[in-house]
Order: C-alpha cells, then sequence, then structure tokens
C-alpha cells in the first residue's frame, strides 16, 4: 500500500467527519453525565459507530455504560480509547468530552481509509475513569485480550506526547472508641478522633523520608458529633501515589502501619478498608511515542518545549501495564489547569474543537503506519518485552 496515499486520505476523512466529531464534543459537553452513569454519552458514542459500519457489543465488562465497537480482519488490533465521564459539578472539566470525540473521528476515518484485510480496530468505551473503574474492569473481563496497541489523546494547556501518571491506592482507616462526655466524665473515654488526628500526625512525620515521586493526601471523613461527647467513631480517607508498583506498595503499608500504630497509642479499634482497584503507573513506550510524534511533524504541528512537570493518575496505567500504549495531550488553551471551570470552558472552546480533529487526525495516521509497517510494530514490542527480561 502506498503510505503517503493512505495518509493524505486519513486526513481529508477526518475533514469529512468534521461535523460528527464536533458533535460529539459538544453533545457531551451539554449533557455531562458521571462515572457509571454515562446512558446518553454511551448511547452517542456507540450509536455513531454502529452506523459508520463497527460491530458493536454493549453493556461489557459488567458496566451498562461500556462498550465496544469493532471493524477489521486482519493485521494489528488496535483498540482506540474513549473515555466519556464528567466531574460532580465541573462538567467535562477533564475534557472527556475531548477524548470521545477524537476516538469516534479516528475510528470512523481508518474505517473509511483501510483496507479491512490490513487493520483491526476496537473502540472501546471506558466508563468512569475518574472513579479509576472503567479500564480496570475492562481489562478483568478480558477486554484488552488479543489487542496489540493501545492509544487514546487526552486534552492539556501544552501538546506533549510522553505524559507520565502516578500509580494509586485508595485507603480507608475507622477508628472506633468509647463515647462519654468530654467534661464531665472523659476518663471513660476512648477518643476515635485522637487516633485519625495521630494518624495525620504519623503520615506528616513520614513525608520526611518519601521520595520525590511519593504522593499522600487525604481527609477527615467522620469527626464526631458534639464537642462535649468524645467521639466513640472517627475516619479519615488517604491516598497513596507512587511511579512505581513497587514503591506504591512499600508507602501503602507505611501509611497503613501509621493508622495501626495511632489506633494502639489511644486504645481504639482499626477497622481498615481498601478499595480493590489499584490504578497502575503509565508505563512509557519510546518507540510508540515517537511514531506518533512523527505524526505531528507530518501535520506541521511542534510539541511543546516546556512540558509539565505534573503528575495525576488515570486508569490508563493499568492498559500500559499489559499492551504498548500511548496517552499524548492535545492543547486546549494555554495556563488552563485540569479539573476547573476554565478547563471546562476551554474543552468546548475553538481551541478545544482544534483538539479534538487533532487527535483524531494523528492517532489514525499513527494506526495506519502501525497497520503497514511490520518493522515499526515489531521495535514497539521488543521495548515493551524489556519489562519482562
Amino acid at each position: 500500500m502506498d503510505a503517503e496515499r493512505l495518509k493524505a486520505a486519513v486526513v481529508a476523512s477526518v475533514g469529512a467527519h468534521r461535523d460528527t466529531i464536533l458533535s460529539v464534543l459538544d453533545e457531551l459537553h451539554r449533557n455531562p453525565e458521571t462515572g457509571l452513569r454515562e446512558f446518553a454519552s454511551s448511547a452517542l458514542l456507540s450509536g455513531i459507530l454502529e452506523r459508520g459500519g463497527f460491530a458493536l457489543e454493549r453493556g461489557v465488562g459488567g458496566m451498562e455504560t461500556a462498550f465496544c465497537a469493532r471493524w477489521g480482519s486482519g493485521g494489528p488490533a488496535i483498540a482506540v480509547l474513549a473515555e466519556m465521564d464528567a466531574l460532580p459539578g465541573l462538567g467535562h472539566a477533564c475534557g472527556h468530552n475531548v477524548i470521545a470525540a477524537a476516538a469516534v473521528g479516528a475510528a470512523l476515518s481508518l474505517r473509511s481509509c483501510l483496507p479491512a484485510e490490513l487493520v483491526r480496530i476496537a473502540v472501546l468505551g471506558t466508563p468512569a475513569e475518574e472513579l479509576g473503574i472503567g479500564k480496570v474492569d475492562l481489562i478483568r473481563a478480558g477486554l484488552f485480550d488479543g489487542i496489540d496497541f493501545a492509544m487514546m489523546v487526552h486534552p492539556s494547556s501544552r501538546r506533549q506526547v510522553i505524559k507520565e501518571s502516578l500509580g494509586l491506592a485508595k485507603v480507608r482507616f475507622r477508628f472506633l472508641g468509647k463515647a462519654a462526655h468530654a467534661g464531665a466524665y472523659p476518663e471513660d473515654g476512648i477518643n476515635a478522633l485522637d487516633a485519625v488526628i495521630q494518624t495525620f500526625n504519623g503520615i506528616n512525620a513520614l513525608r520526611q523520608q518519601l521520595r520525590q515521586d511519593v504522593r499522600v493526601h487525604g481527609i477527615i471523613t467522620e469527626g464526631g458529633v458534639a464537642p462535649n461527647i468524645i467521639p466513640e467513631r472517627a475516619a479519615c480517607y488517604f491516598y497513596v501515589r507512587a511511579a512505581e508498583m513497587a514503591e506504591l506498595e512499600r508507602v501503602r503499608e507505611r501509611v497503613i502501619a501509621c493508622a495501626r500504630g495511632a489506633a494502639l497509642a489511644t486504645g481504639c479499634t482499626l477497622e481498615l478498608e481498601e478499595e480493590g482497584r489499584i490504578i497502575a503507573p503509565f508505563r512509557v513506550n519510546r518507540t510508540f511515542s515517537a511514531l506518533y510524534a512523527g505524526q505531528l511533524r507530518y501535520l506541521g504541528l511542534e510539541e511543546s518545549t516546556t512540558p509539565s512537570g505534573s503528575k495525576g493518575s488515570s486508569d490508563i496505567g493499568n492498559v500500559s501495564q499489559l499492551v504498548p500504549t500511548i496517552h499524548p495531550h492535545v492543547p486546549i488553551g494555554d495556563g488552563v489547569r485540569i479539573h476547573t471551570e476554565a478547563f471546562a470552558r476551554a474543552a468546548i472552546s475553538e481551541t478545544g474543537r482544534c483538539a479534538a480533529l487533532e487527535g483524531a487526525t494523528a492517532m489514525a495516521l499513527t494506526a495506519v503506519d502501525l497497520a503497514l509497517c511490520a518493522e515499526l510494530r515489531n521495535g514497539i514490542r521488543v521495548e515493551f518485552q524489556k519489562k519482562f527480561t
């Protein structure tokens, strides 16, 4: 196949699907839906893909709003991921409407331009990214079995091909003590709130011995009912983040030790609740990233020369541990910060619209090279396999 001719066709096809792509961007932004409740968003995305010639399976992975849209009969299996959930009260302040629009655009373009025997495209509608649920449960359900490569784009303040993210473990502590009148009979009480405060103090002391990539942050979720009653119940909730799974586990155990020590010191009983889904750090594949960067150059676009050092967490990290994955960022507004009202406005701005089209085009072009060049595919796989040696 003539790669240059195919790439020109892909660029033209994204342009031809412009109205559809931007309608997804607009509709999701107008009707933001939170995690696992993305009913209208999921129906919109899956319906467009089904009408575009994709075979649809809805409700996959035990999640009503998750879907898998497949097309193609041969060649590498490429997953294009479409996040769709919004934030409570802030709408698409994480820009998932941009992500979904770009995924749909890339898929429709590839369906229009590539022979079916060259590639297998799977568009995965991945709910509840903000809750750390969607991709983890799709992995558990086997939706990534047989996938060779995975990709998605994310909106940002700058264009960035490689963006790392931290692993994340969530842990809740509940302390049980004994109520008593705080003024008349304090000696009869066991103060559960003291245990929570001591947990925070222990973790704050621990910070001096933590690596630069580690983050520990938490809130008090229950602290008593009245100042004149010694709290018999108190609770707190912590996130632990790190750039490596081994370090994440090590710090998580030390945070739990702080809570156990606080329970011992105050005489409380500790109840520990850990969420079963751990978000993995993002595993960078530089060969795959370089392939995407080449598409930007083809489009005449330049990556930001001042990459952001900020790192959050996302369940795309779990995918990257399983298959070679890219998660490049597309620009929607200089200086805008994620999870803010300004970011939500940028996600529907003219710059946001351009970002969705950029993401659709660059991902589709990347898929063309993957479909046509076995040498590129092998290079990406060789780098990925190094983690097992």
